[in-house]
């Protein structure tokens, strides 16, 4: 029986089609766990429209990815582009987010560290492991080879969505250390997950996907890169380039995700809605547990090595601490109580910086700094209920501009790949690429211990010469005063004003004769 393209009707894409492969993935009981997901985790406790799910930005991304890469087959055939590299692309945008866990990025960068602080784990590795898993549990090898799709491709695949690590590369720089394609397929890899510069399919399905769902204007056309992106060689490697004339149109794309970091992903009430969730969880971890391999009960945390396990953690991670009647869960359920009825840890303030970039681990290092500013009897009540946030927002590569990693050409000469330097796109672009905040947060809700914080706070921001703290419910916004002008002056001014507004009435009395 013959197999055809199934049809889904996405709300970002319209009527989207995909291979057969896919949909047998799709499925599945470990990519179906995505619908219970939120795409942008805490974020639906703020804006009522972000109820979206990694499910459909999945989808997503596999649409993309495959009219990326057909496009660039159709005008550049010369790169012998096979069906099966499409294929192989269009499922590592399908499977890239397989890894991710309850509430998105709250699970993998603030739980994950806080639970097991000695271990270094991303969710793209997760991702691996569970299409690894998904593949054996649901016998989709024959699957896969009755499209052509060897071990080497599902490596390829794997690779997209996790590059080999450093101590996985060869010590020559001259060496190709992935094994799914050689170096005359280099631009794949930049479809799914580009590390290049961060322009990627994966970008572009959630720059459309969150701005649709927020109500935050979107000013990135992604169709309009893919009519003009043609692979060129740069630096004996080949690479997805785009025209000259679409450079301020890359700049508006890395606006767009420094918009939604400002107004959704790093709005302070989501900030700190995930502190209280991520405080939930920690304190649940050890009672909550979910049976892996073997039926062995492991907890969230230590799910992240058993894929068996950790397919049965999503969101309702929350409901089931919710509901819980167990005596040990009281401190977790206190919590999401509060969440749910809107009682938040209150926010102290923030200031910015000067000259300094702070990374997130650095949180608890601050935490001590401002503590140690409060009055001696007030120091184990402030290291007990104050909580630092870093909030960073760039272009995606810190403090680096991704455009620099740009090639780009010209309509005369469409096979060379050139620079664009910022000076020659305006003088308006930014000179800095990175914006940072720190956040204070208390846990108690009375005024006189809120004012303790404000002023211990205030005293390390003096020490480090940063910005007076502001938008706390007490704090007094240092701006920029208003200048009064000469007594002389204003006279002079207040008298030429009076005789206009009498020249004016006189002329809609008598008319402007």
């Amino acid at each position: 029986m013959t197999e055809y393209l199934k049809i889904f009707n996405d709300p970002i894409h319209g009527h989207i089609e995909l291979h057969p492969l896919c949909v047998k993935i799709i499925d599945t009981p470990e990519f179906q766990r995505l619908r219970h997901i939120k795409q942008l985790g805490a974020c639906y406790f703020v804006y009522p429209g972000a109820a979206h799910n990694r499910f459909e930005h999945c989808l997503g991304v596999c649409h993309l990815a495959g009219e990326l890469v057909r496009a660039i087959n159709s005008r550049q055939p010369q790169y012998c582009i096979t069906s099966t590299d499409i294929l192989c692309v269009e499922i590592a945008g399908l499977c890239h987010d397989l890894g991710h866990g309850p509430f998105s990025h709250m699970f993998d960068g603030k739980f994950i560290p806080q639970a097991l602080p000695e271990l270094d784990w991303e969710h793209e590795q997760a991702s691996v492991d569970m299409f690894d898993h998904l593949v054996k549990k649901n016998d989709l090898v024959s699957a896969f080879e009755e499209y052509g799709l060897t071990e080497k491709d599902r490596i390829f695949i794997k690779e997209q969505i996790k590059r080999p690590s450093k101590d996985q590369q060869q010590e020559s720089h001259n060496d190709w250390s992935c094994k799914g394609r050689d170096r005359s397929k280099s631009f794949l890899y930049e479809v799914v997950a580009n590390k290049r510069n961060g322009i990627d399919v994966d970008k572009w399905d959630y720059f459309a996907r969150d701005c649709h769902n927020l109500g935050i204007s979107n000013n990135f056309d992604h169709l309009r890169f893919i009519k003009f992106a043609r692979v060129l060689k740069v630096d004996d490697e080949l690479q997805i380039c785009s025209r000259d004339k679409e450079v301020q149109t890359l700049y508006d794309m890395f606006n767009t995700r420094v918009t939604l970091h400002k107004r959704a992903y790093q709005h302070r009430v989501n900030v700190i809605i995930e502190c209280m969730i991520t405080e939930a969880f920690l304190k649940a971890d050890k009672l909550i547990k979910f049976q892996g391999t073997g039926g062995k009960m492991l907890t969230m945390s230590e799910s992240i090595h058993d894929m068996e396990a950790y397919s049965k953690l999503n969101d309702c991670v929350f409901d089931r601490i919710l509901n819980s009647r167990d005596p040990g869960l009281k401190e977790a359920r206190d919590i999401l109580r509060k969440i749910l009825q809107r009682k938040f840890y209150k926010w102290v303030g923030q200031t910015k910086p000067k000259n300094k970039v702070y990374e997130k681990s650095d949180n608890e290092r601050i935490k001590a700094e401002i503590v140690a500013n409060g009055e001696e009897e007030d120091r184990q009540a402030l290291k007990d209920n104050l909580i630092v946030e870093i909030i960073s927002m760039n272009y995606g590569m810190k403090d680096l501009n991704p455009i620099d990693h740009v090639r780009f050409y010209n309509k005369s000469k469409p096979e060379i790949a050139m620079m664009i330097r910022k000076e020659e796109v305006s003088r308006m672009t930014p000179s800095e690429f990175t914006d940072q905040s720190v956040y204070l947060f208390t846990r108690r809700d009375d005024p006189e211990f809120y004012q303790k914080a404000l002023d211990t706070f205030k005293k390390w921001c003096e020490g480090k010469k940063f910005s007076q703290p502001r938008g706390g419910s007490f704090t007094s916004v240092t701006m920029t005063p208003h200048k009064r002008q000469n007594p002389d002056t204003e006279e002079k001014h207040m008298s030429k004003r009076k005789r206009e507004d009498t020249k004016r009435d006189l002329c809609n009395q008598y008319g402007n004769k």
